[in-house]
């Protein structure tokens, strides 16, 4: 497998008086050390895409999508040699580093290849001000600029690229950070779009320790700050940013909740539950953390969970019959240990999982959990872990008001086969992205989906139209005919003026037919007569009806 174990910046490796050390998790050994970057060379690599930006902002969005095809055919011919690094490096099965990074990251390549064009053109917009109804008028999407964009291990490849593909596509510059844990990973990515065909500075990526981000959030040529990760950390990049008033999209944690009414599609909600609450071992923002089964459904639910969770591998990530690796880090490992001890001590019961193993690797066994309370620990924080709390409501009433019962709001699930339950989950869940019978989750693969979250759980839309409105500067152009002398409002204010506006006020906006007594005061003014253009009046006599 290749590793890239230095920055790219300017499309040239870059080494730096640091080092980040790469850990297997499966193994805690070893895989490389990548040189780091010191807070000169964050700089270093943001004076590189200021200086590729006024080239690349005007280089044809046809071109930029003709770099994106050869980016998506190196990633479809390295797709195993990149999954296998994001599974050495972060702990998932290579399977499933194709499944979660890279087959969505070829959708979002596919997809911005194809629709780019579409998306970044100019949007008509017909005024709605009857004396503004002769301009030619729109939306203009253009480029914000340099772009910081730091990446999380958890999806190393998949949420890297609903990042950049857009940014860049749009024509901005960007600095990347990839995430320690994965930051080979990242870089890899960086590698790719330079063999792409890239052009030097447009896209950094910057091995760089946490304690050194803040010079990306801080820079004054930094436009804007795209982050995902942890809610500590996104207020922080929130804080920092505020202080200048650079923009920020953040994509935060969750606790996401599923809702399981008694007529849900008894094996259907048991495997998407299990995989939701399980997959990625169970470190995803958009995880089913908490499920809220209806009593009738709830025990044989339940058993059916438990068994299925009970054939789940977990071992190797390199094997092909492995479900569930370990997790990335150490500590993320003793944050999800300390919120199942502190469950069971207070009264849940374990009926799977819910012990460290003994060995290396920062393992750590699929759980499921009875008896919870809603002050517990483990359904009120993010555990980011494989995790799954089961409460029993007495009706999807009860189901609705406690999944909604949050500070996070990601995604969520309602799982029936009543058509008019579904419509009440859509309507009723509060969350950013919302499933029946399929966990919200897997809208993160969606290229042309919205995805983002509430409340805590994040600020701004990635993916699709509103995603890219967060990577552009919309701007409204107009255009005003030359050839008229003046507008109807330019000075000078006089009598006949004031006697005009009188009545153009009641005209356009009264109600009833009154209004119409105004017109003949309108048309015998002067500024009527030499200043309104008379023929756009007619063509647009509708808004006067």
């Amino acid at each position: 497998m290749k590793l890239i174990t230095h920055s790219i910046v300017d499309n040239q490796d870059v080494a730096g008086p640091g080092s980040i050390v790469s850990i297997n998790p499966a193994t805690e050994e070893e895989l490389a050390t990548v040189s780091a970057l010191d807070r000169a060379g964050a700089e270093r690599a943001i004076a590189a895409a200021k200086r590729a930006f006024p080239g690349w902002a005007a280089t044809p969005v046809r071109e930029r999508t003709v770099l994106l095809g050869r980016w998506l055919e190196i990633m479809v011919a390295e797709a195993g040699e990149l999954a296998a690094l994001a599974s050495a490096e972060v702990g998932k099965p290579i399977a499933e580093a194709l499944l979660v990074d890279v087959t969505s990251s070829c959708a979002t390549l596919d997809y911005w290849q194809r629709r780019a064009e579409e998306l970044l053109s100019f949007r008509p917009q017909k005024p709605e001000v009857l004396l503004f109804s002769h301009w030619r008028a729109g939306c203009r999407l253009d480029p914000l600029g340099v772009l910081s964009i730091i990446t999380p291990w958890n999806y190393p490849v998949g949420i890297a690229m609903w990042e950049l593909v857009p940014a860049l596509v749009a024509g901005n510059t960007v600095v990347m950070k990839p995430a320690s844990a994965s930051v080979m990973t990242g870089l890899l990515l960086a590698d790719q779009a330079r063999r792409a065909g890239f052009p030097p500075g447009v896209l950094n990526a910057v091995a760089l320790p946490g304690s050194a981000t803040d010079v990306l959030l801080d820079h004054p040529d930094v436009a804007k700050i795209l982050f995902t990760g942890s809610v500590e950390v996104g207020r922080h990049v929130a804080q920092r940013c505020a202080k200048r008033l650079a923009p920020v999209q953040l994509e935060l944690g969750g606790k996401d909740a599923a809702v399981v009414a008694a007529d849900a599609p008894f094996e259907r909600t048991a495997l998407g539950l299990v995989w939701a609450a399980f997959t990625n071992a169970g470190q995803a923002c958009a995880s089913v953390e908490r499920l809220y089964v209806v009593d009738g459904l709830h025990d044989r639910l339940v058993e059916r969970i438990v068994e299925l969770t009970g054939t789940l591998n977990v071992g190797d990530p390199s094997r092909p019959d492995t479900d569930l690796g370990p997790l990335a880090t150490a500590e993320q490992r003793d944050t999800v240990a300390a919120q199942v001890e502190d469950a069971l001590a207070r009264g849940a019961t374990a009926l799977t999982g819910g012990q460290r193993p003994p060995g290396p690797g920062y393992f750590y066994p699929p759980t499921v959990l009875v008896g919870v309370t809603d002050d517990m620990e483990v359904m009120r924080e993010e555990t980011f872990g494989p995790v799954l709390p089961i409460v029993r409501v007495a009706d999807i009433d009860e189901g609705i008001r406690r999944a909604n019962d949050s500070r996070f709001g990601l995604a969520a699930s309602g799982w029936t086969s009543s058509r008019a339950t579904a419509e009440r989950f859509l309507r009723d869940l509060d969350a950013g992205a919302i499933g029946i019978n399929e966990h919200g989750i897997v809208a993160a693969g969606e290229p042309a989906a919205c995805w983002g979250g509430v409340r805590e759980s994040g600020i701004g839309r990635a993916h699709g139209r509103f995603g890219l409105d967060e990577v552009v500067c919309l701007r409204y152009v107009f255009s005003e005919d030359s050839r008229a002398s003046a507008s109807a409002w330019h000075y000078p204010y006089d009598e006949d003026f004031s006697r005009f506006i009188g009545a153009a006020v009641p005209l356009l906006y009264g109600r009833g037919l009154d209004r119409y007594k105004h017109l003949g005061a309108v048309a015998l003014t002067r500024r009527f007569r030499e200043r309104v253009r008379k023929l756009e009046l007619l063509k647009n006599a509708n808004k006067l009806l």
